[in-house]
């Protein structure tokens, strides 16, 4: 994974504090390759981590706050008494919100400085969040002495999200950011938590995955994401059931008039969207690369016709990526702005790129940007 250096980040931290760090971990941002909206359903999710991430260097201290240096953004002090639900927010909810979720694993919460650095994308839809929430949870933990497994901590990260910086997320990118390998997708049942790493040979079958930045803000937390998760609750309670993993497409058919026209377009798309990952899931086992590419076209059509979270900048550089040679092409991640992902031919991402480029310049959109996704190494610690 592409990481600042440990030189420059214990040198920036020593220019934040005085002195050096006790240590310097990192966790990645994510792409998902396949499987949006299915996490919070109890479905199935195939991300991958990217070489972009966060990288924190720790210190503890006596003084009962949590000093924290952001080399983006700034600097901001919070008091331990306000490592809490409802007590801070903002970025710093992302830094501080792990440390209180740590509590209720045995980690009491304690002083640090943390000089924090990140290139991952803001608001892109990579999962910046979850990549500085893992980072911090593996410090923090390790710190502690503590020996908790890695999904106990993908799960106190996630639960830092929902409860102190208030956006109701499901597990995926947390777990993605803290368990996933490289060269490898990762594919996670979010009922059991069981996963499974699938091989991921883009370059021995010629193939890149190209990641475009729309530049449309991608934002969470004004409530369109909760919308669409109370709508699948609202179905799933509907049709009797615990979550819309546990239905058929046939059943959701026969419920359509019971679901009303909403209801019926948000569970579809979450139950053919759970199968298109368990089909994309085994499809790579067999290394047939190619062939999940219609099967990621097919699960944009989905967000954009029955789950209804794309924005025109999203849809004209998946139809623009498709018409420049791109094997398949979906957003990717929560929805409503971000990024897209397209399955290129190794040799044609440049041509691809363009021919996004160019649309975008015809519809008097920003310029995109853009990176070819390298599948990377979870959360880990570096010095």
């Amino acid at each position: 994974m592409t990481t600042p250096s440990i030189a420059s980040t214990t040198a920036a931290f020593a220019k934040a504090y005085g002195g050096e760090p006790e240590g310097i971990w990192t966790a990645p941002g994510r792409v998902n390759l396949i499987g949006e909206h299915t996490d919070y359903n109890d479905g199935f999710v195939l991300p991958l981590a990217i070489d972009r991430g966060s990288t924190v260097a720790v210190r503890r201290t006596e003084a009962p706050v949590v000093q924290v240096t952001s080399r983006q953004i700034g600097s901001v002090r919070v008091p331990l008494a306000d490592v809490a639900p409802g007590r801070v927010r903002g970025w710093v909810s992302y830094v501080v919100g792990p440390i209180w979720a740590l509590q209720a694993e045995g980690v009491e919460p304690r002083g640090y400085e943390i000089f924090l650095d990140s290139n991952v994308p803001l608001g892109a839809g990579l999962s910046s969040s979850a990549a500085l929430e893992c980072s911090i949870v593996s410090a923090v933990s390790e710190l502690a002495g503590s020996s908790l497994d890695r999904v106990t901590l993908a799960l106190a990260a996630q639960r830092a999200e929902i409860e102190v910086s208030g956006v109701p997320c499901g597990a995926m990118d947390q777990m993605a950011s803290m368990l996933a390998t490289a060269a490898h997708a990762l594919f996670l049942d979010t009922r059991t938590m069981s996963t499974e790493q699938i091989p991921l040979p883009l370059h021995e079958a010629g193939r890149a995955l190209l990641v475009i930045d729309s530049k449309a803000p991608h934002r969470l937390a004004d409530g369109a994401y909760a919308e669409r998760r109370i709508a699948c609750h609202r179905a799933a309670e509907l049709m009797g059931v615990a979550a819309l993993r546990d239905v058929t497409l046939e059943q959701v058919e026969a419920a359509a008039g019971e679901l009303g026209v909403v209801g019926h377009r948000r569970a579809r798309h979450v139950v053919t969207e759970n199968a298109r990952v368990l089909e994309a899931a085994q499809l790579l086992r067999e290394l047939r690369v190619d062939e999940i590419g219609p099967l990621l076209t097919a699960s944009h059509a989905s967000m954009r016709d029955d789950f209804e979270i794309t924005v025109p900048e999203i849809d004209v550089a998946v139809e623009a990526a498709l018409a420049a040679g791109a094997v398949g092409a979906r957003m990717t991640g929560g929805g409503f702005g971000g990024c897209i992902i397209a399955l290129v031919d190794a040799g044609r991402v440049d041509a691809v790129l363009a021919g996004v480029r160019e649309a975008f310049a015809n519809s008097s959109f920003t310029p995109p940007q853009a990176f070819v996704a390298v599948a990377s190494q979870g959360a880990r610690r570096l010095a």
